[in-house]
This record gives C-alpha cells, sequence and structure tokens, in this order.
C-alpha cells in the first residue's frame, strides 16, 4: 500500500512539473522581449550586461529604414558608436574617440571636424563635466587604437579633474576651451597641425542658441570631409573666426548656412573679404537642411549633391537637435549620409518633395537597384511609426514604367 501510495504522489508531481514548462514555453514569448529590453538606467549603471544583441536589435527597423530607438543622447551616442564601429576586429576597430559637452552644443559640433580624419571614431556624449558610466563602458568596448599621433581620445571642453583619471589607460589631450568662436579656431587649428593641410572650404555658422538648428546640418558634412566649421552671430565676426579666415590668405571658399535673417547680409559683405561667399539658404531649418544635401559646388567639390536615387540619409526631428550631432558619424562610414531634418518630427511636403526626386527605379529587375536607405535616430514619441512607414515606402525601389514588384515590370518573366 505504501508502494503505490508513493508511485501515485511521484506521478502527481510529474504531471505539476509538466503542466508548468508547457505553460511556461507557451507563454514566454510575450515576456520575451521585456526581459531582453536593456533601459538606459540599466546602461548607465553596467547593473546589466551589454552586448551588441542587447542594444541594437531593439530597433524598430523596417526594410529601408533603420532606427535607433532612443531619446536619450547618451545612449543614441552608444547606439551610433555600436552601429558603426563593432570593434569586431582591428579593422572596425576606431582610431581616436571624441568626447565632447552634452551641454555645449556649440563645442560638440565642431569637434566632428576630426571624425574622418585623422581619428576614424564616435562622438560620444559628456555633461557637467562627467563620463556617464555608459560612455566609460563603450571606451572599453571599443578599446581605440589611437590615430597617427596615437591619441585615443580627444576630450573637447570641460572634464572634471576626477573624471580624468578614467581614462588614465589611454592616450588623451584635451581641448578645454569652452567658447564656441575660440573653440572652433582651435579645433582648425589642431587638424592643420594633425594633417599639415589647411582646407580652403569653410562652413560659416550661427553660433545663438536659438538657431542651432541652422548650424547643425553641418555636422554631416565636416565628418565627411577635412573642412571645419567657423562661428558667426547674426551681426558679427568673432576675432577668432576672422583670424582662422585670414590663415587662408584671401583663398577661401565660404559657405554660409542659413538665410539673412539668421546671418546677417552685413556679415556676409565682411566675409567676402577673405574669399568667396556662398549662401545656402531656407525658410526653415528642415528647409535649409535639405537645401545643404543638395547643394553642390563643382569648382571646389563641396557639398553633396544629392539630388538622385542611390543614397542614404539621416533622418532626425528638431525637437532634440543633438541627436543629430551624435549620429553624424553615419556620414563618415557606411552609407556616408548627410543629414536632414523631421520639422516637428513629421513628414513634411518639402520632404516629400525631395525624397520623390531621390526615388529609385529600375528598368528589368530590382535587383539593378539603385536603393535609398534612411537612418532614423529617436524612439515614437519623436517620430511616429506611421511617419517611419511613410518614408520607407518612399524610399522604396519601383518599376520606372510603373509597374509592381510582381512581374519586375514590363519587362519582367
Amino acid at each position: 500500500m505504501k508502494i503505490k501510495n508513493k508511485l501515485l504522489i511521484t506521478l502527481f508531481i510529474l504531471m505539476i512539473v509538466l503542466i508548468v514548462a508547457c505553460s511556461n514555453e507557451d507563454g514566454s514569448h510575450g515576456h520575451e522581449d521585456e526581459q531582453n529590453k536593456v533601459s538606459a538606467d540599466e546602461l548607465s549603471s553596467g547593473s546589466k550586461e551589454v552586448s551588441n544583441y542587447d542594444v541594437i536589435t531593439h530597433h524598430m527597423n523596417t526594410k529601408n529604414v533603420t532606427r535607433l530607438n532612443s531619446d536619450d543622447p547618451f545612449v543614441t551616442s552608444v547606439l551610433v558608436s555600436r552601429t558603426i564601429w563593432p570593434a569586431t576586429h582591428s579593422e572596425n576597430q576606431p582610431g581616436t574617440i571624441i568626447l565632447a559637452p552634452l551641454d555645449n552644443w556649440q563645442v560638440a559640433l565642431a569637434s566632428l571636424t576630426v571624425v574622418h580624419h585623422p581619428n576614424d571614431g564616435p562622438l560620444l556624449f559628456t555633461e557637467n563635466g562627467v563620463i556617464p558610466d555608459l560612455v566609460l563602458n563603450e571606451i572599453n568596448r571599443l578599446q581605440p587604437k589611437g590615430n597617427s599621433e596615437g591619441t585615443q581620445i580627444m576630450v573637447m571642453g570641460r572634464l572634471n579633474e576626477e573624471e580624468l583619471t578614467k581614462l588614465n589607460d589611454y592616450d588623451v589631450i584635451q581641448i578645454e576651451e569652452e567658447n564656441a568662436a575660440v573653440f572652433a579656431y582651435e579645433i582648425d587649428q589642431l587638424y592643420t597641425d594633425l594633417v599639415h593641410s589647411l582646407p580652403n572650404n569653410v562652413i560659416i555658422a550661427t553660433m545663438d542658441d536659438d538657431n542651432k538648428g541652422y548650424a547643425i546640418p553641418a555636422g554631416s558634412w565636416i565628418s565627411h570631409m577635412d573642412e571645419p566649421i567657423l562661428y558667426v552671430s547674426e551681426n558679427d565676426i568673432p576675432e577668432e573666426t576672422v583670424a582662422a579666415l585670414q590663415k587662408r590668405d584671401g583663398s577661401a571658399s565660404i559657405y554660409i548656412l542659413g538665410s539673412e535673417n539668421i546671418i546677417s547680409e552685413k556679415v556676409e559683405n565682411e566675409l567676402s573679404s577673405f574669399g568667396q561667399v556662398m549662401r545656402i539658404e531656407g525658410e526653415s531649418e528642415a528647409e535649409v537642411s535639405i537645401q545643404f544635401a543638395k547643394f553642390r559646388d563643382t569648382e571646389t567639390n563641396f557639398g553633396w549633391g544629392i539630388n538622385k536615387p542611390g543614397h542614404g540619409l539621416v533622418l532626425v526631428s528638431d525637437v532634440i537637435p543633438e541627436l543629430a550631432i551624435t549620429a553624424a558619424p553615419f556620414a563618415h562610414l557606411g552609407k556616408h549620409a548627410p543629414m536632414v531634418w523631421l520639422e516637428s518630427g513629421e513628414f513634411t511636403k518639402e520632404m516629400h518633395l525631395y525624397l520623390e526626386e531621390l526615388k529609385p527605379t529600375f528598368e528589368h529587375e530590382p535587383t539593378e537597384g539603385p536603393y535609398n536607405h534612411a537612418y532614423l535616430i529617436g524612439s515614437e514619441q519623436l517620430v511616429s511609426f506611421a511617419t517611419q512607414g511613410f518614408i520607407d515606402e518612399m524610399l522604396e525601389i519601383v518599376s520606372a514604367d510603373g509597374g509592381g514588384h510582381g512581374d519586375h515590370g514590363s519587362h519582367g518573366h
């Protein structure tokens, strides 16, 4: 009798175990995403080991749009870094990491001058003189190789002394200047010293806080090409900007970003004494960013000139413009993509018309290309998924004769 009871109890326990196991198997998928999500707090605290899978796969990607799904500038800076520099082996490790202050957009923007050459590295954010743990973890993951001078980290702006000690394992240089015009002058000089060359092409942008959306599109170009940004205000040219232009001995090619409401005709006339001046303008920040993406000076090879299919774009809501600064290295590697604003995160008529210009078509097979692609920066709170879907459709390749993909156009098989 006792043996029989023991067998019954054993069978009962086995049944319970099987029921629980099946229940977990059926219901686990609903919680899988929640378990795998990594919050900004977890990343910053280091309380959870962060792998490329944890961070990268939680983008809301569509076939023609890669979304970096965060509104946090620090998290976004790491997402950009991990996307462009996987650091799986020497060839995709960065040379030099740039640490720039989130709380001084002018300094951060001008720092992008050295992303391409000689550094080949990301821009990661600091704030109030502090390196967040999230950023420090990314530095240690990247293990920068150093540039031609051996520099592994460039610290831009102020950093607390105790924070600098966290970088003791790396070769570090620092430019402590916080004044926008002075800092831009010093970066221009630093670049010249490193590569023994002084670029004649110069971008002139506003340093006024209220109009930073007109200046920030320059970040993509200076990440892509070895050309600096120098600052002015609406009606004045700082002496440091004058000094930087004077070094060009009257041969500068000067490109102003913004209309006369942003940088006055008076400033434009004064700039003309240092070289040839051209203005890239529009009625809004978003329109200026589109005009800059389309602009090309064939005589100096300045400007993107993107007005036909087969290119990448970086799309950022102007609600948090600093996200575009840390996303600028997408212009340096990969798709070599300029940044264009989504005004208030919306898909405007101007953006629609621009993407119509870039609409890719095929004659015989869609495998012919060309293809477009966009990096979308920010969460659904900044740019809705419906807007992303519309962008994705505008980027899709279609038959030149208006047919669908089903028969690959009138020439399909």
